[in-house]
């Protein structure tokens, strides 16, 4: 498997085609997630929830999240290595830069930010500084308490439309990569 860089996942939207993406906090299952020819591996603040035993990924702090990007960032192999911000990370865009260079510095190539479109500034700050970006929109667990649950988004057309506005405004601001989280697979063609 060759290395796989955002040119690589770009080449596949050009072809029509998809990429897999496994979730990895460690250097052994990175490893073998790659092995398998996985094209991205997620550093997930689901770490949370998976590792640390929370009910949300909303604990997660930057300190803990990079200790396993650090871990799967040496057993990656070809595969992109995508990492979670954590909650509030985009408090500021000073705190957001910082948090994106932590992140880096520990091994990401991406790194995936949840918000909308109010979330352009930080997202050109971030791309500027020569950090990758993959927008995360639709169910976003670090709103989940405002959503009222981890429930399907973009059932209605005015919210579908909202989320389509906000990838559109994302993009312009350099987000290289959308993830959108339980979204009806009807709008997310468009």
């Amino acid at each position: 498997m060759k290395t796989v860089t955002l040119s690589t996942l770009q080449a596949y939207k050009r072809a029509g085609e998809t990429f897999s993406c496994l979730t990895a906090y460690d250097a052994s299952f990175a490893h073998t997630a790659s092995a398998a020819g996985i094209d991205v591996l997620l550093v997930g603040d689901s770490l949370g929830m998976v590792l640390q035993g929370h009910s949300s990924t909303l604990p997660v702090t930057i300190d803990d999240i990079c200790y396993p990007t650090r871990c799967a960032a040496r057993g990656k192999g070809p595969s992109l290595l995508m990492v979670d911000l954590p909650f509030m990370s985009n408090a500021t865009t000073e705190r957001l830069v910082e948090d994106g260079a932590a992140l880096m510095r520990a091994g990401a190539e991406l790194v995936k930010v949840e918000g909308e479109a109010w979330m352009a500034d930080g997202i050109r700050e971030l791309t500027r500084r020569g950090v990758p970006v993959c927008a995360h929109l639709g169910l976003t667990p670090q709103t989940v308490y405002q959503l009222g649950g981890y429930k399907v988004q973009g059932r209605e057309a005015e919210q579908a439309e909202k989320i389509i506005h906000d990838a559109k405004v994302l993009v312009e601001a350099g987000a290289s990569v959308f993830l959108l989280g339980a979204y009806p697979p009807v709008w997310a063609k468009r």
